[in-house]
């Protein structure tokens, strides 16, 4: 084999996804230890300490304490390089996550014991489901009491429709938590002991032999019999229907306490599938082939505040980047110069090199990029699949408080709205400017980043709720718009309407039956 191939499939690349406060950004720490990545994990709400998460780097994110921008994480453990996508787990959020997920090989996804099945974790899961993607599930906060874990697992099961094989299982839980019962290693995992005692060998019977302390709690021998029922008449384990994403391997554990992680880490690096081919215009992309390509999937503006830079994260698809190479912007035909790149710890960035199939990179961004661009070299010009637009509900009037800083004023918002998660519209007669968004987040997110990032306040007065539909044929009557059917530009500067409701867009549509409307969600499959 030769050393591409090998390090094509080393790579492991995964998005931790949750309902927020699961522990998804506290589970990342924990593998970015392992990794030797950080010697210090902070957790998102160590706000006292003044220590904060490494992936939560984004000035609003320290101050709530939750995630709201796809972080990027690379660190080698054991022969494989790993590729964590920390997710935004707010649901004002999930268009960012959406996209991240088109990215990933696998997904984690983090269930917290006392809550079960959230949600947004539902959600997050459908979308898993719809593209096919691998879940592993790590079910958190055992040092707390919660749910019993085969209430846990009949919820998973009947809720998510999927089956699922527990890898290990605890023993005991909150205050009476005294390890997890590792069916995939036959050992025993024992919760605050000294690392010399934390693992225990069991005989062929699943038991510990001889005299140990364990064996005097009732809950070694309750376990046993949960392990006895799993055995006879739970599933089976296929490493097969795993990387089909038709069964989740299941796993105990606390984040918090880094009890469980680095047995789920060895567990999934051993059945996490390999980089995945990719459907293109001209088929399914080998990610062993030799020509380099790759799309973006999101856009950052001032990861370096300082220096008002623009990063276009890249997901390596097939062949080997090389710093400095040319490639084809599939979009436009243009070749481009990829000469600054960068790989990433968070906000912590390092010049890449060279990186391959199931990396993913960041380019500085000149203004050259769009979600949802391919890059590609060799005589073959094709383009990835499209990635999912979604369609915004909210909608708010912005100018800048001060005409003085229009300048400032339009730049921030040209560079915010490239990254996706807001989307910016004019109306046709007067050229107000118009956000729209899934969630009320997003506008806190954009004032507070205009303020901080550009220096400039801004008004934000309330649209609200509208279904906006785009326009089919561009050639469209400009009187037709009013206050319940109002027509705007999209950033594109294509035409679409923001009706006031359903009733007021069926009125429009029976009115007017010769204008097309469509909904780009409609398109993104």
């Amino acid at each position: 084999m030769t050393k591409f191939n090998e390090e094509v499939l080393s790579r492991r690349t995964f998005a931790i996804i949750s309902h927020p406060d699961a522990g998804k950004t506290t589970l990342t720490e924990k593998l970015l230890l392992f990794g030797g990545a950080i010697r210090d994990a902070g957790t998102v709400k160590g706000k006292k300490t003044g220590k904060f998460a490494t992936s939560d780097w984004m000035e609003i994110e320290k101050q709530r304490g939750i995630s709201v921008t796809s972080s990027v994480m690379q660190f080698d453990y054991d022969g494989f390089r790993v590729n964590i996508l920390d997710t935004p787990g707010h649901q004002d959020f999930s268009e960012d996550t959406y996209r991240t997920l088109t990215a990933v090989d696998s997904a984690v996804m983090i269930i917290d014991s006392a809550k079960g099945i959230e949600e947004q974790t539902l959600k997050l899961f459908k979308v898993c489901r719809m593209r096919g993607i691998p879940i592993f599930t790590f079910i958190n906060k055992l040092d707390r009491e919660g749910r019993t874990p085969l209430e846990l697992l009949a919820e998973l099961e009947e809720v998510l429709g999927i089956e699922s094989y527990p890898m290990n299982w605890p023993i005991g839980m909150g205050k009476e938590f005294l390890g997890i019962y590792d069916r995939h290693h036959n050992r025993i995992e024992q919760f605050r002991v000294e690392e010399e005692q934390k693992f225990v060998s069991l005989n062929e019977d699943g038991e510990i032999d001889g005299v140990h302390p364990l064996k005097d709690s009732p809950l070694y021998e309750q376990t046993l019999e949960e392990i006895m029922l799993l055995n006879e008449a739970g599933n089976s384990f296929s490493a097969e229907r795993v990387s089909d994403g038709e069964l989740i391997p299941v796993f105990f554990g606390s984040a918090l306490t880094n009890f469980g992680v680095q047995t789920f880490l060895e567990s999934y690096l051993e059945f996490a599938p390999v980089p995945q081919a990719r459907n293109s215009t001209t088929g399914k992309i080998d990610p062993l082939s030799t020509d380099f390509s790759g799309f973006i999937f999101k856009i950052q503006a001032n990861m370096n505040p300082a220096h008002r830079d623009r990063i276009a994260f890249l997901r390596i698809c097939s062949g080997k980047f090389e710093r400095g190479m040319t490639v084809t912007l599939s979009r436009t035909g243009k070749p481009i110069k990829l000469a600054q790149s960068t790989q990433f710890m968070a906000d912590d960035r390092s010049t890449v090199n060279e990186a391959v199939a199931g990396d993913i990179i960041g380019l500085y961004d000149p203004g050259t990029y769009q979600i949802g661009d391919t890059i590609v070299t060799g005589k073959d010009q094709f383009e990835y699949e499209r990635l999912p637009q979604f369609t915004p509900e909210l909608f708010v009037r912005v100018t800048a408080k001060n005409v003085m800083k229009q300048k400032h004023f339009h730049k921030g918002i040209q560079q915010l709205v490239q990254e996706g998660a807001i989307q910016l519209f004019k109306t046709v007669k007067t050229e107000e400017y118009l956000l729209g968004a899934v969630g009320q987040l997003q506008f806190e997110v954009f004032e507070h980043r205009m303020r901080n990032e550009y220096n400039v306040e801004v008004n934000m007065e309330r649209v609200g709720s509208k279904i906006a539909r785009w326009i089919e044929n561009e050639d469209i009557n400009e009187n037709l718009s009013n206050s319940r059917s109002l027509l705007v530009h999209d950033r594109y500067d294509k035409k679409a309407f923001l009706f006031e409701n359903g009733f007021a867009l069926r009125w429009f549509q029976e009115k007017n039956p010769e204008i097309k409307l469509y909904n780009p969600m409609d398109r993104s499959e």
